[in-house]
């Protein structure tokens, strides 16, 4: 399947705090911003592009026949980074990959896009993957979503939600791929900080105190994100270990 007047962007930038250089880094030989280009290329999504900042990144997307476009220095989120590049393009609907998931799944993003647009009532949709391990559950730095009965976010949180009194059936982790209405996407970047934002340091919280719907869709495949250089060899283990597979959702 082919998906028309979609574009998928992946922000990048070489200044990350806790890992600067991040896209460039090697794994098993090939640059990671080239590893998540190639698995959103072998998605449905006709177009896809790198948005960054920085001289040395764009060099390497464009060596291996990528497509990049340059970005203002001065933005302080992904999202800002990811309006920016959008404003120009002529589409309808923009896919928002992290540049630090080399082993994201192309058939989870197909799934994501064709879910979100064959029901037609959100303006921005997730992923979103179950929750096994307590050590998820209880990590700050694994953002967890509730949701309604219609598989829309009620909540986005650090914390541990639902509190497991009584251990509900799903626990949910959210993944951090978005894919918004392009219209959407532009007013959105515009919106202020909101005080639950600021709290959390989560920005789709503005989306929700804004009371707008982000639909969440579960994927099959987890992914490896790449937040510390420790990471890196867990990637190249998985490569190693999975060459034709990515982590299924338990069963």
């Amino acid at each position: 399947m082919t998906f028309h007047k979609v574009v998928a962007i992946i922000p990048a930038r070489y200044a990350s705090t806790r890992f600067p250089g991040k896209p460039l880094v090697k794994i098993m030989g090939l640059p990671m911003i080239q590893r998540v280009y190639q698995q959103v290329t072998q998605s449905g999504i006709e177009k896809v592009m790198v948005a960054t900042d920085d001289e040395r990144i764009a060099r390497v997307v464009k060596d291996f026949g990528g497509e990049v476009i340059m970005t203002s220095p001065d933005h302080s989120t992904g999202t800002d980074r990811l309006a920016e590049a959008a404003q120009h393009l002529s589409c309808e609907w923009i896919l928002n990959v992290q540049g630090d998931e080399p082993v994201i799944s192309p058939d989870d993003l197909n799934n994501l896009v064709e879910t979100t647009m064959g029901t037609g009532e959100c303006p921005i949709s997730t992923l979103i993957f179950p929750i096994t391990e307590e050590t998820h559950f209880n990590n700050p730095n694994v953002v967890k979503v509730v949701l309604n009965q219609n598989n829309h976010a009620l909540y986005f949180s650090r914390a541990a939600i639902p509190y497991p009194r009584h251990p509900p059936q799903s626990m949910w982790k959210h993944l951090g791929i978005y894919f918004y209405r392009k219209d959407f996407l532009l007013a959105f970047s515009k919106w202020p900080q909101t005080q639950l934002e600021s709290t959390e340091s989560l920005e789709q919280l503005r989306i929700l105190e804004r009371g707008y719907p982000i639909l969440c869709v579960p994927a099959k495949f987890e992914g490896i994100g790449v937040d510390h250089p420790d990471d890196i060899l867990k990637v190249e283990r998985f490569l190693m270990n999975n060459s034709h597979k990515t982590k299924e959702t338990p069963a």
